[in-house]
């Protein structure tokens, strides 16, 4: 299973989350979120693609910033239209949607053909980061084979409950997990001795 690591901020913090070999960083080029970002991303190693977050922005902002940052993915957390996605080329796209106890998964067909990834995120006050995650059950009724990342308030305390999320029948098409405020120090400072330990158990033979 991939990694994704989220909310990024700090070019010392950024290298050493680097040298984890995640997937996936992510740059959240949201102004009010309290991990947006607005410096310059150190060069990373070829194996990590970089994902800048949006919401409802732009969309030629969003375009702007794929060539400036040299971005390799966008994940759009907003009411963003198939349209909207379409229109973004060349680069991996990851469309975030919301759950709490229940989905109505017929708003993902419009999408199918347009992004690359879904990713789904526990519904609360912010768009995203909000601490806590959703009840995976709900994914038992996935209808797509379109792979997905399961993101929402995920820390070390979710990995018994992740390995048998990985025996259900809803993880089948679970590409990656996407972490973030669970291993922060502080909005943006990620703990690096937690995620080493996060990274080991992804890797290891019994995950």
């Amino acid at each position: 299973m991939r990694l994704k690591i989220c909310g990024m901020k700090y070019e010392d913090n950024i290298e050493a989350v680097a040298n984890l070999q995640p997937d996936y960083l992510g740059f959240i080029f949201y102004d009010k979120s309290a991990r947006h970002f607005n410096t310059t991303i150190p060069e990373l190693p070829n194996t990590i693609k970089k994902v800048g977050v949006f919401v409802n922005e732009d969309l030629e902002t969003v375009l702007k910033t794929i060539k400036t940052f040299n971005l390799q993915a966008v994940q759009l957390h907003g009411n963003e239209s198939p349209e909207y996605c379409k229109a973004i080329t060349n680069v991996e796209v990851i469309k975030v949607f919301s759950i709490k106890d229940e989905f109505n998964f017929n708003v993902l067909e419009p999408y199918e053909d347009v992004c690359d990834y879904f990713l789904f995120d526990t519904k609360g006050k912010l768009p995203g980061g909000n601490g806590f995650t959703f009840n995976w059950n709900v994914l038992n009724q996935y209808p797509s084979t379109k792979p997905y990342l399961l993101s929402g308030g995920i820390g070390l305390n979710e990995i018994e409950k992740i390995k048998e999320f990985k025996a259900s029948e809803a993880s089948k098409y679970c590409y990656a997990l996407d972490v973030n405020s669970k291993f922060e120090i502080e909005p943006g400072l990620k703990n690096i001795e937690e995620l080493e330990k996060l990274k080991k158990h992804v890797t290891s033979n019994d995950f």
